[in-house]
């Protein structure tokens, strides 16, 4: 039994039956919700053995729910439906401002530090394009209208060309960063979004080859998706689950894992509100009506 499998078991074991911390909610259930920057299969076992990390330290069941949209996770925490989430830098804000959402932690680096990523545009060689500008009236994809790296940056830059992101390229919303890379990579679009994760992500299976992309654009270093909070949940245990959010040692997921979700540092750290005030300055820049963003 590997290690993962292992940590699975007994982690079964120690939360089974009736024995849950006595504030646990939802008679002993906390629901993490996961934004689908990856297919569901791909993220589910991931975030199952995240889920049962975090568990066997809260003394509660974790059920994680990978949501269809960035938006139906954001909804679902309105709803009631999610104590906590992974929400990107983008969804995060919109997260705060209409379902009380409140970072408190973030992936680390390998320094301990809260990790960062960058936003990126590529085209295939022989698609004709070789310059950012030389994107305008051509096939694009971006991921999903609520993703930082798969939408909001792309579209900066886009605009920063002189192209109208929405109505200056044939613009395709391909559902994940994933998707949005497959159908780059399988020339179904000309030109698209691709972040540093997803490339990381690609070389680890084997699908990515440098020479395969031409990169037009790449952002500056951009914070990792937060661990947010719900603020419905009580003052203590709402303080005893932001403890164990920023210091989950996940040395027992293996490198592929963390690789998948952006870690490099194998932890979660302590993350603050203040520190997607870029993102927000940025959401201002474009006049994006957040409340009308939607997946």
């Amino acid at each position: 039994m590997n290690r993962i499998l292992a940590l699975a078991a007994a982690v079964g074991l120690s939360i089974a039956g009736p024995a849950f911390a006595a504030d646990c909610p939802n008679d002993g259930t906390v629901r993490l919700g996961v934004e689908p920057y990856e297919a569901a299969a791909r993220l589910v076992p991931i975030y199952d053995h995240i889920g049962a990390l975090i568990g066997a330290k809260l003394g509660c069941k974790v059920s994680v729910l990978i949501t269809t949209s960035y938006t139906a996770e954001i909804e679902a925490m309105r709803a009631g439906k999610l104590e906590m989430g992974e929400f990107g830098p983008l969804g995060y804000i919109l997260a705060h401002q209409v379902a009380h959402a409140e970072a408190v932690a973030g992936f680390a680096d390998a320094n301990g530090k809260p990790a960062s990523y960058t936003a990126g545009i590529v085209t295939w060689p022989g698609s004709g394009i070789t310059a950012l500008k030389e994107v305008a009236g051509h096939s694009f994809a971006y991921s999903d209208p609520a993703s930082t790296s798969g939408h909001l940056f792309p579209a900066y830059a886009l605009e920063g060309a002189g192209i109208d992101p929405d109505n200056g390229v044939k613009a395709f919303y391909a559902g994940s960063h994933g998707a949005s890379f497959e159908a780059i990579r399988n020339h179904k679009v000309e030109a698209g979004e691709l972040n540093s994760q997803e490339i990381e992500a690609a070389r680890i299976a084997g699908s990515y080859q440098q020479g395969d992309y031409v990169e037009l654009w790449r952002s500056q270093p951009i914070p990792l998706d937060p661990i947010a909070v719900s603020s419905t949940l009580t003052p203590e245990f709402r303080a005893r689950l932001t403890e164990v959010l920023q210091t989950l040692d996940m040395r027992e997921l293996s490198p592929d894992d963390l690789k998948i979700i952006g870690s490099d540092g194998a932890r979660l750290v302590p993350q603050t509100d203040a520190a997607y005030d870029n993102i927000r300055d940025l959401v201002r820049v474009l006049h994006i009506d957040l409340t009308k963003v939607s997946g």
